[in-house]
């Protein structure tokens, strides 16, 4: 049986998702902890020219829900607005993206395949079908954004593993 592009996307993002609800947790836990402002945590970043750890969070649930939702005007564009500026807010933000993601009809999804997708930021534009939109575009992003606020904590002393980050694994 072929692979679905909902199964080639969505129960990874989910997996990884309910991860960040555990490395919030574990934020949270080092904060209270250490008696460190949470702040420090959510402004905390690997290089002065990235973006910070709140940032890498919310882009977990804008490269998933947001780029799944987007598919259905077919044009993505990047959400520019601030991130969740507290703990509460951003487990709000990955909560919704869980939720939307759990409830997706997988014939929703492979309804888009083959058709155009947009991604614009201002003048620039690149052109894909939904398909390598979502897995060449979008998974990547996911990945790397999940991956930047892993190692953001792990920089920072939080006490956290390759399970942390990898979560509970889907088997048999």
């Amino acid at each position: 049986m072929p692979l679905s592009l909902h199964t080639a996307f969505v129960p990874s993002c989910v997996q990884l998702l309910h991860s960040i609800t555990h490395l919030l947790q574990k934020a949270e836990a080092f904060c209270e902890e250490k008696g460190i402002a949470p702040d420090d945590l959510l402004q905390a970043k690997l290089a002065d020219d990235m973006l910070p750890f709140a940032y890498q969070i919310k882009s977990t649930a804008v490269h998933s829900e947001q780029a799944i939702r987007s598919l259905a005007e077919g044009v993505f564009s990047p959400d520019l607005t601030p991130p969740p500026t507290d703990f509460a807010g951003l487990h709000k933000r990955i909560n919704q993206a869980i939720g939307y993601l759990e409830g997706l009809d997988e014939a929703t999804l492979e309804a888009v395949i083959g058709q155009p997708m947009m991604f614009k930021m201002g003048d620039f534009e690149l052109k894909f079908t939904a398909e390598n939109f979502l897995l060449s575009f979008s998974q990547p992003n996911f990945y790397f954004h999940a991956t930047t606020a892993y190692d953001i904590l792990r920089a920072k002393g939080v006490n956290l593993g390759k399970a942390d980050y990898i979560g509970r694994v889907r088997k048999m």
